[in-house]
C-alpha cells in the first residue's frame, strides 16, 4: 500500500516561491495500476518524484508498506529505490552499453555475481519481447525497443513498485499499446504495483483501474476508471473525458440546449434510445458528437444532443435518464 498525505511541494525561484503540490491525499492498493493525469505543469512529475523521494516533499508524507519514507537516512532510500523503480519518457539508457549489460547495470550495482546478473538480464530481455537484442547497442534500437530495455532494467532488482513517467509520450500511438500492454502483462505476472504519470486519457482508459486528477497541483478528482469516465465532476476531469466538446457546442446557434448522454454499460450503447426517444415521445435530437469506446472491459459512450428549447431538452433528459446505465447533464445553455 502507498499513502501519500497531505502532501505538498514549493519551490524557490527568482521570482519567489511556487507551490507545484497542494495538499495531495492518494491511496494506491497493491498490485494496482493507478494512473495520475494532468496537462502540462500540473504536478505529475513532482508527485512521483515525491513518491521516491527524488524530490523531499515540503509538508506531509508518503508511506509504502507503513514506511514513512521521508524519514528514511540515505542508505535506508537506496535499498527502497531498488523496490521503487522508475522508467521515463526518455529511456535514460546508457548507450555505451549493450541492452545485457545495461540490464545488468543495477544488479551490478546492488553486488550480484557477473554471471547471476548475465542469467537475470537475459531472463528479463526474454521477458519484454528483446532476447534476441541482447548484445545490440540502444542506438540501434526503435523507441519502443529502447522502453522495452529500460521496463527490463527497472525489474532487475525485483522491485514491488513501478513508476512510470510519461514513459509512452515519445511513442507512436501502436507502439504505445504495445508497451501498456506489456505494462500490463507485468503487473498481473508479477504482482507489481504500477503507478503511471500521463496526460494521455487513451493510457488511463487502456490500461488503469483507478486514476487522479491533478489541475495546478491539486487533486480535483479521483476514483475508478469507470465511474470518472461515466461521471466526472470536475471541470478538469469533464475536459479529459470529453475533449474537442467545446468546439462541437460553439458550432450550435444561440438558444439551443445541448445534453451530455453518457452510456456506461454494453446494454445502453447497443439500444437505439435516440430513435425510441423521437419515436416514443416525439422529440427529434440533432446529434452533434457520438463515440463509443471500451473502458476496464466495459461499453462506454458518450454524445452530445442538442434541442430547440427548454422544454423540449427537459422531456429528452426525463426520458433518457429513466434507462438503466445512462446519466444525461446540460453542457451549456446558449440561450443565456
Amino acid at each position: 500500500m502507498i499513502e501519500i498525505k497531505n502532501l505538498s511541494k514549493t519551490f524557490s525561484t527568482a521570482d519567489g516561491t511556487f507551490q507545484a503540490l497542494k495538499n495531495v491525499n492518494i491511496s494506491v492498493s497493491d498490485g494496482d495500476i493507478f494512473g495520475i493525469i494532468g496537462m502540462s505543469g500540473a504536478g505529475k512529475s513532482t508527485l512521483v518524484r515525491c513518491i521516491n523521494m527524488l524530490e523531499r516533499p515540503s509538508e506531509g508524507s508518503v508511506v509504502i508498506d507503513g514506511v514513512d519514507v521521508g524519514t528514511l537516512g540515505r542508505r535506508e532510500l537506496r535499498k527502497l529505490r531498488r523496490s521503487v523503480t522508475m522508467i521515463f519518457q526518455g529511456f535514460n539508457l546508457l548507450m555505451q552499453r549493450t541492452c545485457l549489460k545495461n540490464v545488468c547495470f543495477p544488479l551490478e550495482l546492488d553486488g550480484v555475481g557477473k554471471k547471476e546478473a548475465k542469467k537475470r538480464a537475459l531472463e528479463l530481455l526474454e521477458l519484454v519481447g528483446l532476447s534476441d537484442k541482447a548484445n545490440a547497442y540502444p542506438s540501434r534500437l526503435s523507441g519502443g525497443q529502447q522502453q522495452r530495455v529500460a521496463i527490463a532494467r527497472a525489474l532487475a532488482t525485483n522491485p514491488k513498485v513501478l513508476l512510470c513517467d510519461e514513459a509512452t509520450s515519445a511513442l507512436d500511438p501502436k507502439t504505445t499499446r504495445s508497451i501498456l500492454s506489456l505494462i500490463k502483462d507485468i503487473n498481473e505476472k508479477l504482482g507489481i504495483t504500477v503507478i503511471i504519470i500521463t496526460h494521455q486519457m487513451s493510457v488511463i482508459e487502456e490500461i488503469c483501474s483507478r486514476v487522479a486528477i491533478l489541475e495546478n497541483g491539486e487533486v480535483v478528482e479521483q476514483g475508478e476508471v469507470n465511474q470518472i469516465f461515466s461521471s466526472p465532476k470536475s471541470e478538469a476531469a469533464k475536459h479529459l473525458v470529453f475533449p474537442g466538446e467545446e468546439e462541437n457546442v460553439a458550432e450550435l446557434q444561440y438558444g439551443k440546449r445541448v445534453l451530455r448522454v453518457v452510456f456506461n454499460d454494453s446494454e445502453s450503447t447497443e439500444t437505439p434510445l435516440i430513435a425510441k426517444l423521437a419515436a416514443e415521445k416525439g422529440i427529434a435530437a440533432n446529434i452533434l458528437y457520438a463515440s463509443t469506446k471500451s473502458v476496464g472491459g466495459k461499453a462506454f459512450g458518450c454524445m452530445l444532443l442538442s434541442f430547440p428549447d427548454g422544454e423540449t431538452a427537459e422531456g429528452a433528459k426525463r426520458y433518457l435518464s429513466s434507462h438503466d446505465g445512462i446519466t444525461v447533464e446540460e453542457v451549456v445553455n446558449n440561450g443565456k
